[in-house]
């Protein structure tokens, strides 16, 4: 099993528990359902694109922004690698009459499928800095720029000098990973948004704009 599910799994059994409609909510960060962090950023973003048509969001958690893009009209697939998560999104959508596309997947795992598709807009809302190691990293970019002709939505958190690490978890600065436990399990991983930058456009991709963890992309 990989390291980034076991946290995963947990908040969304927890979730489901407490009847809350998003993995903000569990912090208190989140004021309703349509209240998602990135979504400033998408209709910041979306206003400045003209794009249209096809959607793959990965990550996509109980559904917020996959609903969002569905009601502006895009066709959308959206997947997570919690099953929990995934039936909960379908919920949310069916409740809203929106039609999305969802199903249960890692996107890592999809490097090693062949592209059956090409996207309009692949989205990434706070996935990647969950995907801490290299070769996972690298699998993920590896999925997003076979199935990718258009542009490459990203939002993730980026290291800040301010940010308190608490106890139990300890931040190496050399490589921008969080560890967890005693084990130094892989937790985050949060690069300065320049060396974000640079790994973006190592993995193929030409950044069109960046607002520190807020990317458009496309290649």
């Amino acid at each position: 099993m990989k390291y980034y599910y076991a946290e995963h799994e947990d908040a969304y059994r927890r979730l489901r528990a407490e009847g809350l409609a998003q993995w903000s909510a569990l912090f208190g960060e989140a004021e309703g359902f349509d209240a998602f962090p990135n979504r400033e950023f998408l209709e910041d973003a979306l206003s400045r694109l003209d794009v249209s048509g096809d959607v793959l969001e990965y990550g996509c958690g109980t559904g917020p922004a996959a609903c969002y893009l569905a009601a502006r009209g895009f066709r959308v697939e959206a997947i997570d690698l919690i099953p929990q998560a995934i039936e909960l999104a379908r919920g949310f959508a069916a409740e809203r009459g929106l039609e999305v596309d969802f199903g249960v997947q890692d996107i890592c795992e999809l490097a090693d499928e062949p592209a059956g598709k090409q996207y309009d807009l692949i989205v990434d809302s706070y996935v990647l800095q969950s995907i801490v190691m290299d070769d996972d990293r690298a699998r993920l970019f590896a999925a997003v720029r076979a199935r990718l002709k258009g542009f490459y939505l990203i939002s993730t958190a980026v290291y800040e000098p301010e940010r308190v690490y608490g106890d139990g978890f300890r931040y190496d600065a050399s490589s921008g990973i969080c560890y967890q436990g005693d084990r130094d399990v892989p937790h985050r991983r949060h690069l300065p948004a320049s060396a974000l930058r640079a790994e973006i456009e190592r993995a193929g991709f030409e950044v069109v704009s960046q607002d520190g963890g807020n990317l458009v992309c496309t290649i």
